[in-house]
């Protein structure tokens, strides 16, 4: 499939982004006109409906304008809600009846509430809706952990750049597989590279620590935006976002309580903490709501993209159990909990998609150790046991079972979270398990954190690495490169779907190409 290029988009969006990188946070008591200082952002689009995002320095109502044309000839407008302090200012609005397969141009404006006359500069950006027709393809891109171990915003370095290099491919959408924010890890002014220079962030005070209080999570999530990289992105390339740990502290379960020796905390119910990550992930990322019933909150979602691709975007935080050395030999909870394992064996049946992407958050087979609590636990699934699954494995023995039994095709794993890039191929002639089709891992990340070797084996379910690469010593900076993004690409015609690894600049470090209609390949 060519790259689809989109006349006038980059034009467009100059000058619409007038925050600096090194912007302080703005007061919110001002004279004037609203501003919307930190950009746009549109997220899980469909073939006739999206989701808008902005942020205001000030209580505002939000103002949606849509356009099949840059120049804003024939206008449809929508009236979203009235943004303030209970919000962080923030807020979204949904566009419903959009043409599919097409291209929307939108700005947004904030206006006054006591004088709506008065308007702020509009943003702008654009996005394509979902096409309905097989043959205009998908291609998407990947990647997760953004500015973690204190590896903030560094103008030296060029920012975030890395999200130059996603947008130059044009993506439909950015697939955010988790570790949005660093909220556990503060940004410090400096920090001290291996030839001795320097590596400079930009700070804030809300990163000054660990995030506890709602204002410091949100905090956490704003930091980002102060990149200029990062908001010309989000104008232009819709988001499916997902989160992982450090939206709240490294490792954290349900129920856990942080030890009084973690002098850095003084709440320590991590519940309590989840609770206001919770609430800023939601303020800060423009995601679609759960039907109503659902559990409030809910992260995880099916966001359809046509014949050719369903995205099942996992939360393997929210129900976890707690993490333990995963030796159970009975673990109905698991990594995604009874009600969520249901939820995606169920919604993969349902699906007629050539392609069914599981967003995990983390990896299936390889071994992520914990050891924050002070004893050999396990982080994510495996837990280096080369035998019949035991602890969060048997969940995953069950959900790989029903899909071979139910001859699901087309599933394909993409994760983040280990910190460098990789392709697994599970197969059951190398498994202690073999009840399950063949499948495919991928892993990418981080975009601007610390890089790490990559993590052993488990060989329960019979994983290969048939790439890799990362680096030898651990927490190398991103100036030391090592910084890593996936795109996967669908043919309209063939219904191939291909996998490429990226490097930062964009460079093409390995290829993977599957054929559609299979259970296991």
């Amino acid at each position: 499939m060519a790259i689809r290029p989109l006349p006038g988009r980059r034009s467009l969006l100059k000058g619409s982004l007038a925050v600096s990188a090194g912007l302080a946070l703005p007061a919110f008591t001002r004279s004037g006109r609203p501003a919307a200082e930190w950009g746009v952002q549109t997220g899980d689009v469909t073939r006739d409906s999206a989701l808008v995002w902005v942020r205001s320095d000030r209580p505002a109502r939000m103002i949606v304008e849509t356009s099949a044309t840059e120049s804003f000839r024939d206008v449809r407008r929508m009236r979203g809600p009235l943004i303030g302090p209970g919000t962080d200012f923030t807020g979204t609005t949904r566009l419903r009846g959009l043409p599919p397969g097409e291209q929307i141009h939108y700005r947004v404006l904030l206006a006054d509430p006591d004088d709506p006359r008065r308007t702020s500069a509009p943003v702008a950006g654009a996005f394509r809706t979902v096409p309905d027709r097989r043959r205009d393809g998908v291609r998407f891109v990947w990647s997760g952990d953004l500015a973690g171990q204190g590896w903030g915003i560094n103008p030296e370095f060029g920012g975030y750049r890395i999200f130059d290099a996603m947008a130059r491919l044009d993506p439909d959408f950015f697939l955010f597989s988790g570790d949005t924010v660093y909220a556990d890890g503060p940004i410090a002014a400096s920090a001290e590279l291996p030839d001795g220079s320097l590596w400079r962030n930009i700070t804030t005070e809300e990163k000054s620590k660990v995030a506890e209080s709602l204002t410091e999570f949100r905090g956490a999530f704003r930091y980002n935006l102060l990149d200029e990289h990062l908001r010309r992105f989000n104008a232009r390339v819709p988001s499916i976002v997902q989160w992982d740990d450090h939206e709240v502290r490294n490792n954290w379960y349900p129920g856990q309580r942080i030890a009084d020796t973690d002098t850095r905390y003084t709440e320590k119910s991590v519940d309590v903490l989840a609770a206001r990550a919770r609430r800023a992930f939601g303020e800060y990322f423009p995601m679609s709501t759960p039907r109503p019933g659902a559990r409030e909150g809910r992260v995880h979602r099916v966001v359809r993209q046509g014949p050719l691709l369903d995205v099942f975007v996992l939360d393997m935080r929210t129900y976890r159990n707690a993490n333990s050395p995963g030796d159970q030999t009975v673990d109905p909870q698991g990594i995604l909990g009874r009600e969520q394992l249901d939820w995606l064996k169920r919604e993969l049946a349902r699906s007629r998609a050539v392609w069914k992407v599981i967003a995990a958050d983390m990896p299936i087979g390889l071994v992520v150790p914990d050891t924050t609590e002070g004893r050999p636990h396990v982080e994510a699934v495996a837990q280096g046991d080369p035998g019949a699954p035991l602890g969060r494995e048997l969940q995953i023995a069950e959900l790989l079972r029903f899909i071979k039994h139910r001859r699901i095709t087309g599933t394909v794993w993409l994760t983040a979270d280990v910190h460098h890039t990789s392709a697994q191929h599970y197969q059951p002639a190398r498994a202690a398990f073999g009840d399950f089709e063949p499948f495919w891992e991928f892993v990418s990340g981080p975009l601007n954190a610390g890089a790490f070797p990559a993590t052993e084996l488990d060989a329960t379910f019979g994983p290969e690495r048939v790439w890799v690469k990362a680096p030898t010593t651990a927490n190398v900076s991103p100036a030391g490169g090592y910084q890593f993004f996936g795109e996967v690409e669908i043919d309209g015609g063939s219904g191939e779907l291909t996998v490429r690894l990226r490097e930062m600049d964009g460079t093409v470090l390995f290829r993977k190409t599957l054929q559609p209609g299979l259970v296991g390949q």
